[in-house]
């Protein structure tokens, strides 16, 4: 039985994940996290019966054991740490949740000896050299379940890495990329979060439209198979039918293909190498699908992707700084504060701000990423948010 414990449950990856356990008796939900739909909680508890929860607000969490008074709760960042440490035979730490917030958590899973299964984006963009080498150093995997990683996870399953020319990832374009740029200006929310291909989170679906998710995924490629960032091509694909690419020294091209759904690649990081039934997922029928397309990705048009190798590339605290920057931004134009093309402006203009230079110096520690990125975050949100 594999008991797994869930960061993140009502969001995209956490519903599908939670599908997967219903739908296989080896699969248990032991514990997990949610953020404010505390009606979905609820509602997930009566459905699995976990015998732990964390939630973000203390009132949640009591509302929570005063309807299941047997149930183990705790709450906050401080929770996150602690349920992943939650004692259980088997234990299957699934990070889902959205934002640097899976940092902390990551970490402490993996200094409890704990195998991290790893959808969030932020842990290694802002804290990738850390949580590697902390990795190594325990013994433990962080077993990716971003579609892309996925795919390359598969690809590479028995390859050698010297044998490698280049990783190819591939990007749908989002909801925008048929928008000029003078039509950039004025895009509704309505129209950046109506993706053609993925259902997804707001947030993602939102990167997904700048671009930044797939410059996060060069950075997590990066250090999640210890390939150089320039060995590493994003290009546009626009069908969403390959999900990744792995090109050798020979010449060859393997990919990996499949519908758009997620449950497919969460499934095989719980059964790697194992490819079991799931009867969440359509097949592809290539026939019906006729043709795919392939097009170069515009550094013009999406600025933020190279902004991100810069910021790699430089090291230190530099991701930290576009992360936050882009949460806050995010967040700002989710809640109608900012209008689309102000992301990345606002972006840009931090990651060249000197404010923050201070931080650069010394060492990266875990506690000195969480402090600025708290800094940035908060100076961006407050600033717009009037």
């Amino acid at each position: 039985m594999k008991n797994i414990i869930l960061l993140g449950a009502t969001g995209s990856i956490g519903t599908q994940t939670l599908d997967l356990i219903k739908n296989n008796s080896e699969y248990r939900l032991a514990a997990f996290s949610f953020g404010n739909n505390i009606t979905r909680a609820l509602e997930i508890i009566k459905e699995f019966s976990p015998e732990m929860v964390c939630g973000i607000k203390y009132s949640d969490v009591i509302e929570i054991k005063e309807q299941f008074p047997n149930i183990k709760i705790t709450n906050g960042d401080g929770g996150l740490q602690e349920i992943v440490r939650y004692d259980v035979e088997e234990p299957i730490v699934i990070n889902a949740l959205v934002g640097a917030i899976g940092l902390l958590p990551t970490i402490s899973a993996i200094t409890n000896a704990r195998d991290v299964y790893l959808a969030n984006k932020e842990t290694l963009v802002v804290g990738g050299s850390i949580v590697m080498e902390l990795a190594k150093k325990n013994g433990v995997k962080i077993i990716p379940i971003d579609s892309e990683h996925s795919a390359i996870y598969q690809l590479l399953n028995g390859t050698r890495k010297e044998d490698i020319s280049k990783l190819i990832i591939t990007a749908s374009g989002g909801s925008l990329r048929d928008k000029s740029q003078s039509e950039l200006l004025e895009v509704t929310k309505e129209e950046v979060l109506n993706h053609p291909n993925w259902k997804m989170g707001e947030k993602i679906t939102v990167d997904s439209a700048t671009l930044m998710n797939k410059a996060f995924e060069l950075i997590e490629a990066s250090y999640l198979f210890d390939i150089d960032i320039d060995q590493i091509q994003p290009i546009i694909h626009r069908e969403s039918i390959i999900h990744s690419m792995v090109q050798f020294k020979d010449g060859s091209i393997y990919a990996q293909m499949a519908t758009a759904d997620m449950h497919l690649p969460i499934q095989y990081a719980l059964e790697a190498p194992k490819h079991i039934n799931n009867a969440n997922v359509e097949f592809l029928d290539l026939v019906k699908i006729g043709s795919l397309h392939f097009e170069e990705v515009s550094f013009e048009r999406y600025p933020l992707i190279q902004v991100a190798i810069d910021c790699f590339k430089r090291k230190k605290m530099y991701c930290t700084i576009l992360n936050a920057a882009n949460e806050a931004a995010v967040k700002l134009f989710l809640e109608d504060k900012i209008k689309f093309f102000e992301i990345g402006k606002i972006v840009i203009d931090t990651v060249n701000d000197h404010k923050y230079d201070n931080f650069q110096q010394g060492t990266v520690e875990v506690s000195k990423i969480m402090t600025l990125h708290n800094m940035v975050y908060y100076d961006i949100y407050n600033q717009y948010n009037k």
